[in-house]
């Protein structure tokens, strides 16, 4: 075997051979037969091919460098040298595990830029790099990774991501931008964050009701409580819309990859859900009695055409199949018809709800059997317990009250679906370490809704069966619902202002399209170079024959 030496660059030409050319090549290949027939191997350094200059009509003509990743495309008019695009574990600027390194800046977040807004701002800055005599080959971020503005498909979220959210990137992967640094905030900005709108706008449901109802009248509460509840609620829906608003402006990619993410996609269906819990929590000096109907068409037509690509990406069977995203978080898809069913009920329109509400159930038990089976190609649902678990809660509890406010009375199948959410309250519940041994995250407020959805649903059981027992089922959960609530609105605060950890570096939406490990053994770009050489010297020699 022949040991060669590294060469600094190695170019391959590629381009119609010259007769000077043929007779070197064939030259070089009998001196490589010499020494491979020779039985004492000795140290040779590789000859050196040089390629004459000669005059060339081809329009196509390219020299690439094996060692920097820099390929010269003559062209007719002008000569540019661009930086080609390489897969690599670091696309953010820093240096990967192969050793190849992005011609780019460390922390450049414009990959995720808005394609309009990174387009003005290159056109604003294209006359000064001019006359500083900046090279304009720095083309945008799209060569850093041009796979960035690519869907992601579902199961490269599975393979690279861990943990009940699918927000932990796994030790073996590398993502698009630096970890060490800190992102800019609207990146770094979740849509989990409209969870804590949910959690707000359903407790405000919650008090509305205990304020109001014959079953809690004893307990005297003040409707203010209320009051400040949905003021509180409509506060924080306004700013978290308005800043998911701006990051839709300025990091729209950022937004497509939450949009592609199995769990998060759920999510985008919480806004609709948050106006329509405003719209039926709504304080009585506030709202005027019965609701106007327009108020349900503003609020469910946009979640119902989100709903139809949904649940038409899980009845198709691709990619995105139910059986292969289902996971807890994929009830907030469902939840809505419930509610959209109740408010529908509240403005008059009750064959309307009837339809929300069969639509929903239909899809609920699909979505309850796919998760209860724990099918092996749905990775999402974790082993150990988690608040993500609560979900289970909210569908069955919310059509309760949905079918209580469509037919006028709680009756069995009501009931039903009381005692089925009821009986996965408890099943929690009973085990102790339900928040213990995971970081807190903003997506928990999206699982506090489902347990005040329960408490309502048993406040309404306890006004047709009144008891003890019924009214004691009530005030429990109402206590703890409003605990949770209570203790995760501090620990925002805590997060927020005191140990600013409320937003931490957003994983999720930066791994990279195609998997590239740190483990991964470098592709060999020398052997790759000698087979290309030869297969287009035998290309160019059959060429002539068949001629």
């Amino acid at each position: 075997m022949v040991k060669e030496r590294n060469i600094q660059n190695h170019f391959v030409d590629i381009h119609e051979s010259v007769p000077e050319e043929e007779e070197e090549e064939e030259e070089h290949e009998v001196e490589k037969k010499q020494q491979a027939n020779h039985h004492n191997y000795k140290m040779s350094r590789p000859h050196v091919t040089n390629f004459r200059q000669g005059k060339r009509n081809a329009s196509f003509s390219r020299q690439v460098s094996l060692e920097t990743g820099v390929s010269k495309l003559n062209k007719a008019q002008n000569n540019e040298i661009k930086t080609l695009p390489r897969s690599g574990n670091s696309f953010g600027g820093f240096s990967s595990s192969h050793g190849v390194e992005i011609n780019g800046k460390k922390g450049d977040f414009n990959m995720f830029r808005t394609k309009s807004t990174l387009g003005k701002q290159n056109s604003f800055m294209l006359p000064l790099r001019k006359e500083s005599g900046v090279d304009k080959g720095e083309e945008g971020v799209g060569l850093l990774d041009e796979s960035v503005n690519k869907s992601v498909p579902a199961g490269r979220y599975f393979a690279a991501l861990t943990g009940p959210e699918l927000d932990q990137v796994k030790d073996t992967e590398d993502i698009l931008l630096p970890k060490d640094e800190t992102w800019p905030f609207l990146l770094r900005f979740p849509i989990g964050c409209f969870g804590m709108c949910l959690g707000l706008s359903s407790q405000a449901i919650l008090w509305h009701n205990l304020a109001i109802s014959p079953a809690t009248k004893f307990l005297n509460i003040p409707p203010y409580i209320n009051l400040v509840l949905w003021i509180l609620a409509l506060m924080v829906l306004v700013c978290v819309t308005i800043t998911y608003l701006l990051k839709c402006i300025f990091y729209f990619e950022a937004i497509r990859r939450e949009y592609f993410h199995p769990v998060r996609i759920n999510f985008f269906f919480a806004p609709w859900v948050v106006c329509m819990f405003l719209v039926i929590g709504a304080p009585p000096m506030l709202a005027e009695k019965p609701l106007h109907p327009a108020l349900w068409c503003a609020f469910m037509t946009p979640y119902f055409l989100l709903e139809l690509k949904i649940y038409g990406q899980w009845l198709s069977g691709g990619k995105r199949r139910l059986s292969k995203v289902a996971n807890p978080s994929s009830h907030l898809s469902i939840v809505g018809n419930f509610v959209g069913a109740l408010l529908a009920a509240k403005v008059g329109w009750k064959e309307a709800g009837k339809f929300l509400w069969a639509v929903g159930f239909a899809h609920y038990l699909v979505l309850f059997v796919t998760l209860y089976q724990r099918l092996p190609t749905s990775v999402a649902l974790p082993k150990e317990l988690h608040p993500v678990y609560s979900m289970f809660i909210a569908a069955p509890s919310s059509a309760s009250l949905a079918w209580e406010a469509i037919y006028g009375e709680f009756d069995g199948s009501a009931r039903t679906c009381y005692f089925i959410a009821l009986f996965l309250y408890i099943l929690l519940v009973v085990r102790l370490n339900f928040f213990i041994g995971f970081k807190f995250s903003v997506a928990w407020w999206s699982y506090t809704f489902s347990m005040t959805t329960i408490s309502v649903t048993a406040i309404k059981y306890a006004e047709y069966r009144p008891g003890v027992i019924s009214k004691g089922i009530a005030l429990t959960l109402s206590f703890l619902s409003s605990t949770m609530v209570f203790v995760l609105f501090v620990s925002t605060l805590l997060h927020a202002f005191v140990w600013q950890t409320l937003f931490p570096n957003d994983l999720a939406i930066a791994i990279t399209t195609i998997r590239h490990t740190r483990g991964k053994k470098p592709m060999n770009l020398k052997r790759w170079a000698k087979q290309s050489l030869v297969s287009i010297r035998k290309s160019d020699k059959q060429a002539p024959e068949n001629q």
